[in-house]
């Protein structure tokens, strides 16, 4: 547990100092100021006192039983001082100072010096180079921290790898009177990690929301595990930076080629249950409808309005977002007339006016509120001078408190005049935003949590007939050989073992051996030249199609060897199977996480339309029909204009497949089958890849 570190009962600061504008000064201020309930001990060997407070000259003249110290002190002299906190029984040490392994070999040596040093003691460090924790429960206020926010206590607990963007983040809460519980920046993070933050935070009886902000993820199923069990049990939101960075360079497969790093990180959250936000402002706003709002059922919206353009908006954020705005019943349609004014619409949304009172807002929020259709409320409401707004205010912060539906408002107003409405809704937990597309995204970050599903509801289907002793020979043999790249045989062999379908093929060393070949498959037939020097055979012309007969598939064959000259030239012959839609599926080896499979539209224009979707092995069948239908061109698997739908079971029976091959065999590096040809009944493999 790291009680000590984020509820500390005392806290020394070796470094304090008497100069306002240092670090050490400000560390001893903010703990008084924030209204610490535990002991402080200032250590400066040259002041009798820091701030009033009774300063010592060593860590070891101050009282025992020290829970928590700050060091901010020259790199060089944090070792005997982490030495000396240890003499002294000291539990946990944030380390402010910089000046370490993000210098150099000097700074490095001197980091795993006070770390050993650390482990030797049992003590754990936060740090080195960072900011520190906030805790703003009550019976703590620990403001071990030398930032200057000073948040009100709330439920939203955050762990930021960079304290700029964490501090960005506490002052985007501040600003909008949102309350946190946790903040925690750990810089180097040489000892304390964020998954172990994010376990911290998933225990704590305060924490409801998670909100965490990532620059590296350096053990990702570390982090999927701990984030996961959080994400279980609590809203995980996260930001990640870097994402414009140098994608994947030119590599063997199209899946290698087309999974960015970016990509990579996105499948982590994923894979964590983690929501995704690539911009701050919008994951601060949707972090504050997660804290006072209840999540949602689904995704039917019941909109109020008092202003009608501010309603189009948010409605086109809406359904861009994934979430509907049902029609109410006639019967409530029948009952809304006889309750707003008779120019006031009784669709959804609901118009009542500007004119519309306290009375035609509860008529409205009731209606909405006992629809079985709608799941959740969007009001927007603009404060004319010419109603009474704190009345409508007080409507809907009732109609909050009850927790039934969530409840999102955009609010129109002018702050510094209309401050009592403002009170209201916020003491009634309203969550409230100044322009309708920041409420509807928030809205639509509540939805998209609902549509989340906890990890022990996908289970994973294994397929017992595979032959893996085949397969170990196979890897093996390459291995020993010295090869990264697999033989056509060997690929296809591995397909079969794994009993995944694939177009009728034979290997043929020369090219009387292709017709032979052909002639046993049965025309029309395809041949591909197989040898390592070659990578996609189509580029240069190395894939014949449509073959009709033995004499173009001789010359055909006689002019691959002719232009290739390789001594390790062989020929795959396969059956040519016209029509069908072409998609790809593929695998990848990612550092740290295991495979990442892709699925997508296949064929020569894969890297062109880049229609793909991505996900981290093992896949289970319903994550796979839903790498089907998250393409852009799912609907032309489906069956337009007449065209039959493909055969989508066998699809994914082949997606599944796969991850199970990687997943048993980690040697494998990447993997492409392009293209799969899917017919309305069946699914062969066409092309395949495949290195280790």
């Amino acid at each position: 547990m790291l009680d000590s570190l984020f509820k500390p009962k005392s806290v020394a600061i070796i470094g304090a100092s008497v100069k306002e504008l240092s670090i050490g000064n400000r560390i001893l201020k903010n703990l008084l100021e924030f209204g610490f309930k535990g002991a402080i001990y200032p250590i400066n060997p040259q002041a009798d006192k820091v701030q009033g407070v009774r300063a010592y000259k060593s860590i070891l003249d101050a009282p025992d039983g020290i829970d928590l110290v700050h060091i901010i002190i020259p790199g060089k002299f944090v070792p005997q001082a982490v030495e000396d906190c240890g003499k002294k029984g000291v539990k946990s040490i944030i380390i402010n100072s910089a000046g370490f392994r993000e210098t150099g070999p000097e700074g490095e040596a001197i980091e795993k010096d006070f770390l050993s040093r650390a482990k030797k003691y049992g003590i754990r460090i936060f740090g080195p180079n960072c900011q520190g924790i906030i805790n703003t429960d009550p019976d703590v206020r620990a403001y071990c921290n030398f930032t200057f926010t000073k948040p009100e206590s709330g439920c939203i607990s955050i762990a930021a790898q960079s304290g700029g963007v964490g501090e960005l983040i506490h002052q985007g809460f501040s600003e909008m009177g949102i309350g946190t519980r946790i903040y925690a920046s750990n810089g180097n993070a040489c000892d304390i990690s964020i998954p172990e933050i994010i376990k911290y935070f998933g225990k704590d009886p305060g924490t409801h929301v998670v909100v965490l902000y990532i620059e590296s993820i350096s053990n990702p199923k570390e982090f999927i595990e701990a984030a996961r069990e959080l994400a279980d049990r609590k809203p995980v939101l996260a930001m990640k930076a870097g994402r414009t960075g140098e994608g994947a360079k030119a590599v063997s497969s199209h899946t290698g080629a087309l999974a960015g790093k970016d990509i990579t990180t996105d499948l982590i959250f994923e894979k964590a249950g983690v929501l995704v936000f690539k911009d701050e402002g919008e994951l601060c706003r949707a972090a504050a409808a997660f804290a006072l709002q209840p999540i949602p059922k689904s995704n039917r919206v019941g909109i109020i309005t008092n202003t009608g353009g501010p309603a189009i908006i948010a409605t086109d954020v809406l359904i861009d977002s994934g979430l509907e705005i049902p029609q109410l019943s006639e019967k409530a349609k029948e009952a809304l007339k006889d309750q707003l004014y008779p120019e006031a619409c009784v669709n959804n949304p609901i118009d009542v006016l500007a004119t519309g009172k306290s009375e035609h807002f509860r008529a409205a929020i009731e209606s909405l509120m006992n629809q079985d259709r709608i799941d959740s409320l969007f009001i927007n409401f603009v404060t004319p001078f010419f109603v009474d707004t704190d009345s409508i205010a007080k409507e809907i912060a009732n109609a909050g408190r009850q927790k039934k539906k969530p409840i999102i408002c955009n609010l129109m107003t002018d702050k510094s005049h209309w401050t009592e409405t403002i009170r209201i809704l916020k003491d009634g937990g309203i969550p409230c935003y100044s322009f309708p597309s920041d409420a509807a995204k928030a809205l639509a970050s509540l939805v998209h949590y609902a549509r989340l599903e906890p990890a022990e509801h996908d289970k994973i289907s294994l397929f017992p007939n595979t032959d893996k002793k085949s397969v170990e020979l196979i890897i093996n043999k390459a291995r020993e050989s010295g090869k990264s790249f697999l033989s056509a045989n060997d690929v296809y062999s591995i397909l079969e073992a794994y009993e995944i379908t694939t177009v009728p093929w034979e290997i043929a060393d020369s090219p009387d051996k292709a017709v032979y070949a052909a002639e046993e498959i049965g025309f029309p037939v395809v041949v591909k030249a197989d040898s390592e020097s070659i990578i996609h055979k189509s580029d240069f012309g190395f894939v014949a199609l449509n073959l009709k007969d033995a004499d173009e598939v001789k010359a055909c064959a006689e002019d691959m060897r002719k232009r290739l000259a390789s001594d390790d030239l062989n020929f795959l012959v396969q059956k040519y199977l016209p029509g069908g839609s072409e998609v790809i599926v593929g695998a990848k080896a990612e550092k740290g996480i295991g495979h990442i499979i892709m699925f997508g539209i296949g064929g020569i224009y894969v890297e062109v339309l880049k229609d793909l979707v991505f996900k981290i092995a093992p896949i289970s069948h319903k994550k796979a029909r839903e790498m089907i239908n998250g393409i852009k061109g799912a609907k032309t698997l489906k069956g337009l204009r007449g065209k039959e739908s493909v055969y989508e079971d066998g699809i994914i029976e082949i997606i599944c497949k796969i991850s199970q091959l990687v997943t048993d065999f980690p040697a494998i590096k990447e993997i492409d089958l392009n293209p799969l040809i899917a017919f309305s009944n069946r699914v062969f493999v066409a092309d395949a890849r495949i290195t280790i």
